[in-house]
């Protein structure tokens, strides 16, 4: 049984920043392409980042871009997303999914396996 499960989310000021965790389980990840959504209240799910697995490509939308970053550690099965210079409007809750390409997850939002999410709150 995969899981996906999101850590270090919280409420922070203007300009803070956060790392998220994402420890997964059940599958080979260092196999799986690993990806960062988000959903803010009455919005659609949106592309965050994402990670190939190999060789690691990042691909990042265009207003995180110079402040998110997207890590992993295949050792630990955990991927990350170390967020600066937060503003209120990446308040959404965060969803890291597993699939078989970063480069599908960006431009098609698809992935095998979701997890919960993690709430993340950005005070002005």
């Amino acid at each position: 049984q995969v899981q996906l499960v999101e850590s270090g989310g919280g409420l922070v000021q203007a300009g803070a920043s956060l790392r998220l965790s994402c420890a997964a389980s059940g599958l080979t990840f260092s196999t799986y392409a690993m990806g960062w959504f988000r959903q803010a209240p009455g919005k659609e799910r949106e592309f965050v980042a994402a990670i190939s697995w190999g060789s690691p490509s990042t691909y990042y939308t265009d207003s995180v871009k110079g402040r998110f970053t997207v890590s992993r550690d295949n050792a630990k099965n955990t991927v990350y997303l170390q967020m600066n210079s937060l503003k209120p409007n990446d308040t959404a809750v965060y969803s890291c999914a597993a699939g078989l390409s970063a480069r599908n997850m960006e431009t098609s939002g698809g992935a095998r396996y979701w997890g919960q999410g993690t709430q993340v709150t950005v005070s002005s």
